[in-house]
């Protein structure tokens, strides 16, 4: 018996009770990205920086929410992840020494969780079986350390730490 899931999950299926999840994605991902846009902002981040966390704070949502009609949409997350990803590292590099450990750790916390969405959502690599379920705690316990990193890091920077 094969411990890899090579089946489809119901990531990108319009699944109710993924639907739900998806709809609280679209709730957290508008709120937690512009928190990080504001303390980009006034950790005086590059304006190219600013724009390109703006772009992600905008379309993660938008994409998102468009993705509870039609699934398939949810490959466009690339996007945003992508944007947000660029900005999250530019800022960690340009970011001044009292905060940088704060971005290393938002960063950090956004990079799992963009690899996460690759592997269990895209299936881009199989999935093992212990982590197919997307409500099962394995998977969520991997969740719970990219929201940890991303809230960590934003306390860290609200708090000029």
């Amino acid at each position: 018996m094969s411990l890899l899931n090579t089946r489809a999950g119901v990531e990108l299926t319009a699944d109710r009770l993924f639907g739900h999840r998806i709809r609280r994605l679209v709730a957290i991902s508008a709120i937690a990205l512009g928190a990080i846009w504001a303390l980009a902002f006034a950790d005086d981040a590059e304006t190219w920086i600013l724009v390109l966390l703006g772009i992600g704070w905008v379309l993660m949502p938008t994409v998102l929410a468009l993705s509870l009609s039609r699934p398939m949409t949810r490959y466009a997350l690339v996007i945003p992840a992508t944007t947000v990803s660029i900005g999250l590292l530019a800022m960690t590099v340009s970011a001044p020494q009292s905060t940088v450990t704060g971005w290393v750790f938002i960063t950090a916390g956004i990079l799992i969780g963009g690899l996460l969405g690759m592997w269990f959502w895209f299936r881009w690599l199989p999935v093992p079986r212990p982590f197919d379920d997307p409500f099962g705690v394995p998977r969520l316990a991997l969740v719970g350390l990219h929201l940890g990193l991303v809230l960590a890091g934003m306390t860290m920077v609200g708090l000029g730490l």
